[in-house]
């Protein structure tokens, strides 16, 4: 049984595996019988990998449960099989091809086989990889699967609002996998946010109730779920045992709620982790087309998640204090042109304030900047803690504006006094504060200049009273 010798002629990664056939129809482990030269550096990719001999359990060196899958196909059914992913930032060509020990012939062992005793069948599989997709192998697929693929790329691209793109192919991935629960679940690894989206669009409950089951953060849980892939890209379980071996507090919550079969399939962009497919109790007589869909669609799927993560990043960035976290002073100036052109409606009532963080020079010149961007994200935290409804903006150095839309003045003095009243009760922060209040057919650049004079007065009125804390050189500092 020399497959070794046989297998050194074979291009590309190849390797021969074994596994043996019960008479009750269950199999034994994958064994690895042959492995040739450029395949040994990636099975044995790992100092401490086993000394290699004929029969080795595959699992000393990998483990992969969707290749494994492939491999029993092959060998029960005795039928060539075929698959091209995207897997570890390449796109793998896999050939699963049934062959007999060297010198019998295939025709012979079928007409000896003896259904009351274990049989040993065979898998030549050979791989060929490339960084770059090729065209020609995206169209070898079934014809549903194609259809498949068709509907689901016209879903992604039919609009550009991303959250109505997403929930159209979490659509079209719930009709090809046939079950009621199908969702994709986005993870911005800047951010650590996730969201969850279904056909029916954004549901944020449905995240709270799903990782609040496990126990985790909704990053957390991503992070995990990578962690129950253990360096497959893909899960696709007819039941959950492998869940529960890996994850039991997840396995917990899916038999909690009534889920027998699982697909968790990993949806990259260069490699880095954009999201999930996230399936349960799917039709598992589909189990092939699903994984050959989901092959391509995952990719596709990938990149217009990177695309909307890049593009709200930049509008971020643009609109966003890096500091402070509060919108910017760009982002105010366009709600300001918006207003004064027309382009926005401008409110019926709107309360206008001006907040300047008094002593932060003192703070920069006696303990260094550090401690003054503290103290700005400390003033920041307190304006968002009044004014979270609303519209609050860092003009630029200690000065922040806010805009209250279609708030009663009542409340609106509240808040005022509120914000007075908390920095009144830190040891560091103090605001000079100047408001208006504005109602009916008012000039909003016109508040904003009256907001900005009462500010100044109040502001005057600290430094006399804190002379010692006055540093800022005929400036406004």
């Amino acid at each position: 049984m020399d497959f070794q010798s046989w297998i050194n002629n074979v291009s590309g990664l190849a390797g021969i595996y074994s596994f043996d056939i019960m008479p009750d129809g269950s199999y034994s482990e994958i064994r690895l019988m042959a492995v040739n030269k450029q395949n040994e550096g990636v099975l044995f990719r790992t100092p401490n990998a086993p000394k290699f001999y004929p029969g080795i359990p595959y699992r000393n060196y990998w483990q992969d449960i969707n290749f494994e899958d492939f491999v029993y196909r092959c060998g029960v059914s005795n039928q060539p099989m075929y698959s091209y992913v995207n897997a570890h930032g390449f796109w793998l060509k896999g050939h699963y091809i049934p062959i007999t020990e060297p010198g019998t012939v295939s025709a012979d062992v079928s007409a000896q086989q003896d259904d009351t005793k274990p049989r040993t069948v065979h898998c030549l599989y050979i791989i060929t990889y490339s960084p770059q997709v090729e065209s020609d192998s995206m169209t070898k697929r079934s014809s549903e699967a194609t259809e498949a693929v068709m509907n689901i790329s016209v879903k992604l691209h039919e609009t550009q609002d991303f959250e109505q793109a997403m929930a159209a192919t979490t659509g079209e991935i719930k009709k090809l996998c046939g079950t009621e629960l199908c969702s994709l679940y986005i993870v911005d690894q800047n951010t650590q946010r996730c969201d969850l989206i279904n056909e029916n669009g954004m549901n944020r409950q449905a995240l709270e109730n799903l990782v609040n089951s496990i126990g985790r953060s909704p990053y957390e849980t991503a992070v995990e779920w990578e962690k129950d892939l253990a360096e497959s890209d893909c899960l696709l379980l007819e039941n959950l045992d492998v869940i529960k071996q890996r994850d039991p507090a997840w396995y917990a919550s899916l038999t909690a709620y009534g889920v027998t079969s699982l697909v968790l399939y990993a949806v990259r962009f260069n490699q880095t982790l954009v999201g999930f497919i996230w399936v349960c109790n799917f039709d598992t007589s589909k189990i092939l087309q699903i994984k050959e869909t989901l092959e391509l669609t995952s990719f596709l799927i990938a990149a217009v998640i990177a695309n909307h993560q890049l593009v709200s990043g930049l509008e971020v960035k643009s609109t966003i204090d890096g500091l402070t976290q509060v919108s910017n002073r760009n982002a105010m100036n366009n709600r300001v042109d918006k207003l004064v052109s027309g382009e926005t409606k401008l409110p019926e009532k709107m309360g206008v304030a001006f907040a300047d963080l008094n002593g932060l020079k003192t703070v920069n010149d006696d303990q260094g900047h550090d401690a003054g961007d503290l103290l700005l994200k400390r003033a920041a935290a307190l304006l968002k803690i009044v004014f979270g409804e609303d519209e609050v903006y860092r003009a630029g150095g200690d000065e922040f504006v806010i805009f209250s839309p279609n708030t009663a003045e009542d409340r609106f003095c509240e808040k005022i006094t509120q914000l007075r009243g908390l920095a009144d009760n830190t040891s560091d922060v103090s605001f000079a504060v100047g408001s208006v209040y504005c109602t009916g057919n008012y000039d909003i650049c016109k508040a904003m200049q009256q907001a900005d004079e009462k500010m100044y007065n109040d502001k005057e009125e600290y430094y006399r009273l804190h002379p010692e804390k006055d540093r800022r050189k005929r400036s406004r500092g």
